[in-house]
């Protein structure tokens, strides 16, 4: 049978999910990633494997689904779901545009392959998430895109915005852009620069040698109920197929197909002139013949996000711009807990099941989510934490529990979010500008959503200087970033080693009743 129609789809079914990718990690909207990240992230193997692993919902069995899909047709997933595996075709295809490439069968790295996924599974039955981010395909490419393209972009944005406010047009926001962390953009630029030389050179050697999804998925190929081979019948030994194999797991001189390395992607149907090489069954039924294995062969959220976005980082930078400091504080701030994102229970559970693909540090309006280095240890580097110094976590927003895709940040109500205590603002009062200048300042009350932080009459100074009521206070860092005095912040957040609800600012009711009746006063 005549299988080239494969190819075809194939490709449209990969640029579909590609482009998907594309839209979650560029869009500067922050409107985007929440209605819609699940239904492409649904499909990934180890986000999906992470999630239910901490939800056993149904929603995230999105892996069972490509178990099942493997052992009926083998590695499909590596060439139509996996972006990481797009990607590499992509640049492959690029590459043939400038010189073609004649690929030859090569011998499988069995011993690096499995060690790397026993490892990876020893890892995962331990509750350490950080080999498994480390070498998650889908991981790799979200960060891949995150930590050095969508800066580019960013950058690109404020430079249009700039050059058509020259000429009157405010057509285009100009967005701040936090940084990058250094070590995660380090990290990125190496594996990218891995799969750009390995694909080049060698095709899809990183998914059948470094790659753990593409190694477990290759052992259920082995089992597969349809596997492609050489049907010697119609074989001309031609040899087209082993010239454009990428995984060069075909091997035209003996007919043999090495099918745990196969990464399904049809090149070998699309050129072969005599149906030589086809899907077959692994397990015929004992009445078909040989001969029979022939014939079978939404406008309004985006508004509202650049709303919060601008406006609330407006704020904040206008509240420190107005103090004008003049006096460096003295006192260290040393936090010795780190703050994750709310929606990720605890510091331990958080570690444990994120696998740092970036993508709610892509889809956070306010760029408070940022890598880590060192703050949650050396086994959590490049997991996303609360940088009060790049900006702060916005009251009204719950974007990044709801793209997360491995159930490290679990979903959340706005009414439950607004509660939870990521940590405890903590007060330094030798930092403070009203003590070292005698200076009214009030920026960490003003921008505190829950009050948390007042500002009381000192008479030491006769200045009102803030008061810290933690019961109600949420760690949402809006007071750090707003405070004006540097190099040391004189009100920062500790974090909580697991996250516990703060209770409800109490509302103050009018005294005075009014009078409707009364004559309107002017």
């Amino acid at each position: 049978m005549n299988l080239q129609f494969l190819k075809k789809i194939r490709v449209i079914f990969s640029l579909i999910f590609f482009v998907s990718f594309l839209i979650l990690f560029f869009d500067l909207s922050f409107s985007v990633q929440s209605k819609f990240s699940q239904y492409p992230l649904y499909l990934q193997f180890i986000p999906s494997l992470q999630k239910f692993l901490t939800t056993f919902s149904i929603t995230s069995m999105g892996f069972i689904f490509i178990i099942i899909l493997t052992l009926i047709f083998g590695r499909v997933y590596c060439s139509t779901v996996c972006p990481l595996g797009i990607l590499q075709d992509i640049i492959i295809f690029f590459r043939k545009k400038r010189k073609r490439i004649n690929y030859k069968f090569s011998a499988a790295w069995d011993k690096t392959r499995n060690t790397i996924l026993i490892i990876t599974i020893i890892l995962l039955v331990s509750g350490i998430s950080f080999g498994i981010s480390l070498l998650d395909p889908y991981s790799n490419f979200g960060r891949i895109l995150s930590n050095i393209f969508r800066p580019i972009t960013i950058e690109i944005n404020n430079l249009i915005s700039f050059l058509f406010e020259k000429v009157n047009l405010y057509i285009i926001n100009p967005l701040d852009f936090a940084g990058v962390n250094f070590f995660s953009f380090l990290f990125s630029l190496t594996i990218f620069i891995l799969i750009l030389f390995f694909s080049i050179k060698f095709g899809r050697l990183y998914c059948n040698s470094v790659c753990p999804v593409g190694t477990f998925l290759g052992i259920l190929s082995k089992f597969s109920f349809f596997k492609i081979a050489v049907i010697e019948q119609n074989c001309i030994s031609c040899g087209d197929c082993e010239t454009v194999c990428k995984s060069n797991c075909i091997e035209s001189e003996t007919q043999k197909v090495d099918f745990s390395r196969c990464v399904g992607c049809f090149n070998c149907f699309d050129v072969c002139p005599s149906i030589g090489i086809s899907y077959v069954s692994r397990y015929p039924l004992k009445s078909e013949g040989k001969s029979e294995l022939i014939k079978n062969s939404t406008r309004r959220n985006f508004l509202k996000n650049i709303g919060i976005f601008t406006f609330g980082t407006n704020l904040v930078l206008k509240a420190q711009q107005k103090i004008e400091v003049y006096k460096e504080s003295k006192i260290p701030v040393i936090r010795k807990t780190p703050i994750s994102p709310p929606g990720s229970v605890s510091i331990e559970n958080f570690t444990d099941k994120c696998t740092a693909c970036s993508l709610c540090v892509a889809s956070c309006p306010t760029q408070v989510l940022q890598p880590s280095f060192l703050e949650y240890g050396l086994l959590g580097i490049m997991q996303p934490r609360m940088d009060y110094i790049a900006s702060y976590c916005n009251f009204d927003c719950v974007i990044c529990s709801e793209v997360c895709p491995t159930g490290a940040i679990l979903p959340q109500k706005l009414e439950k979010k607004q509660l939870i205590q990521l940590g405890k603002a903590k007060f330094v009062k030798e930092n403070c500008v009203v003590y070292s200048q005698k200076t009214d300042c009030g920026a960490c009350a003003e921008h505190c959503p829950t009050k948390a932080v007042e500002m009381v009459l000192d008479k030491s100074v006769n200045l009102k200087s803030p008061f810290l009521k933690e019961e109600i206070c949420i760690g949402c860092g809006a007071c750090e970033h707003a405070c004006p005095t540097k190099p040391y912040k004189a009100i920062y957040v500790e974090g909580n080693e697991k996250h516990i609800f703060a209770q409800k600012p109490k509302t103050e009711k009018l005294k005075e009743k009014v009078d409707l009746k009364e004559e309107f006063p002017f």
